[in-house]
């Protein structure tokens, strides 16, 4: 067979070590490379999947009291619950038939067509006219989203250095509230009479997000399509070609070193659904269970809590609709930071000891917030006080979710893994949880909603204790070493 590069010892050729299969240094020359503007462009691009996420639940956040009201669509709160489910329920479907394409078809296609799949649902979000249609557009909106998550995840970590991925992946995942903050301040303006009418203000939001995604489809034109991902599916010369474009502007100044370490792979190795069910539960069951556990686990905190955070400040604090969305933007600012000023140590400290402080650390703490919260001891600023130190903590877990479920299982179906466990983890942990928490909040009563507090921190600690024995040790190493290729042939002859 003639390889399709000449075999010589440069590094970066690609070459055949044998019939069928092939040797080729690209993970080692990616993750080689400093931090550079390509690397910038990638996160900017990529990354603003989670601000459109994070726009979105913040808006349904934000407005679901105005929601309730005859001049708008005149919801009830379990209607507004059950199209929060109703959202994650498309998140869920859209993550696994787009995550099953983008292992099939590539990164960068599915991440184009996600976000337009997005761009239309939220838009005509804006236009509902009733509970049945404001949900069907939920299902949708969250159909796009949850087919960003497996793209954007494995295009992220397929292209970022090693020694960086943890901070990355958790500043990316966590730049969801970065968009909670726009969505809050977006209510704001929407929510007040003196700019526009209730029936129309509540409309607008949903179709400026619509708007901004539209730009995004722009910029991910300039992101190429993972080497990784070409390199395992037989298109060699494309993978070779655009490692050499990110060299030249991520390292022009970095020597290159005449060897590096070759990995073999099969060059026409084809995975079926039931290799991939095979690797989950008998190759890596340990890991397994831990990423189902911490999804779950943070899909309940989260989703429970937040979806109906306006409503808890509504009726128990007797905030105003108006004012609602500054008290998110606190809470929102404090997930924000907790990702960036914790994700370092993820990569230093380590994956299992971080992972399982910051989900034990965030169940405690909610457990005690609980109690607190029954013994009517806070105001609206000291509860939203509480929350911000909770989900400083609870964010970067969140996040490290996300980053354990990616990293930890082999290269051909992380997109598919990632939209797995993330199906998993919002089937278990986040559906239930909304529409749980609006028929508790409906009851009026405090030790109702006690109890659903209760759930969400028993689920965050059980975590804690999971990853503390089962997590896996992957700071600052290459994927392929942390779970090898399934096309994998180094048990054919070992590394040239």
């Amino acid at each position: 067979m003639k390889a399709p590069l000449p075999r010589n010892a440069t590094a970066g050729a690609v070459e055949f070590a044998r019939p069928g299969v092939i040797e080729t240094d690209i993970p080692p020359r990616l993750d080689r490379l400093g931090w550079s503007r390509f690397h910038w462009l990638v996160i900017v691009a990529l990354g603003i999947t989670w601000v459109l996420d994070g726009l979105e639940v913040t808006l349904v956040g934000s407005l679901s009291s105005a929601l309730t009201q005859p001049g708008a669509l005149g919801l009830s709160t379990t209607e507004i619950g059950l199209a929060a489910s109703a959202y994650l329920i498309g998140a869920i479907l859209g993550a696994l038939g787009f995550g099953y394409l983008t292992d099939r078809f590539g990164r960068k296609r599915l991440f184009v067509i996600t976000v337009g799949v997005y761009a239309i649902a939220t838009a005509a979000t804006g236009l509902s006219w009733n509970f049945l249609s404001f949900a069907l557009f939920r299902l949708l909106t969250g159909a796009g989203i949850g087919g960003e998550y497996s793209a954007i995840n494995s295009a992220i970590q397929e292209l970022v250095p090693a020694r960086y991925r943890g901070r990355t992946d958790l500043a990316v995942n966590g730049s969801f509230w970065a968009g909670a903050i726009l969505g809050a301040l977006a209510a704001v303006v929407a929510l007040d009479p003196a700019l526009l009418p209730l029936q129309i203000g509540w409309r607008v939001p949903f179709l400026l997000g619509g708007i901004l995604a539209l730009i995004v489809i722009v910029l991910r034109r300039f992101i190429p399509e993972s080497p990784r991902w070409l390199m395992t599916h037989g298109r060699l010369a494309e993978a070779e070609a655009i490692v050499a474009q990110i060299e030249a502007r991520a390292c022009a100044e970095l020597p290159r070193p005449a060897t590096l370490p070759r990995l073999r792979l099969r060059a026409h190795h084809r995975h079926r659904l039931g290799d991939v069910l095979r690797m989950l539960f008998r190759s890596y069951p340990r890991r397994t269970l831990v990423g189902l556990v911490l999804m779950a686990a943070q899909a309940f905190l989260y989703n429970a809590i937040f979806f109906t955070y306006g409503l808890i400040l509504s009726r128990f604090y007797g905030v105003a609709d108006s004012a609602i969305g500054g008290y998110i933007i606190a809470f929102a600012l404090a997930n924000w930071l907790g990702p960036l000023v914790l994700g370092p140590l993820f990569d230093t400290i380590g994956r299992k000891p971080m992972i399982a402080l910051s989900y034990g650390l965030s169940g405690a703490m909610l457990a005690v917030t609980a109690l607190l919260f029954n013994a009517e001891f806070f105001t609206a600023v000291t509860q939203t006080g509480a929350w911000m130190a909770i989900f400083f903590v609870a964010s970067a877990a969140a996040s490290a979710a996300y980053l354990t479920v990616g990293e930890s299982f082999p290269l051909e179906t992380r997109a598919l893994v990632i939209a797995f466990f993330y199906a998993f983890g919002t089937a278990i942990g986040g559906v239930a949880g909304p529409a749980l928490f609006g028929a508790l909040i409906e009851t009026g009563e405090r030790r109702n909603i006690l109890w659903g507090y209760f759930i969400g921190a028993a689920f965050m600690l059980i975590a804690a204790i999971v990853e503390a024995f089962l997590g896996v040790a992957a700071e600052r190493r290459p994927l392929e070493e942390i779970a090898a290729p399934l096309s994998s042939a180094e048990d054919e002859g070992g590394t040239s």
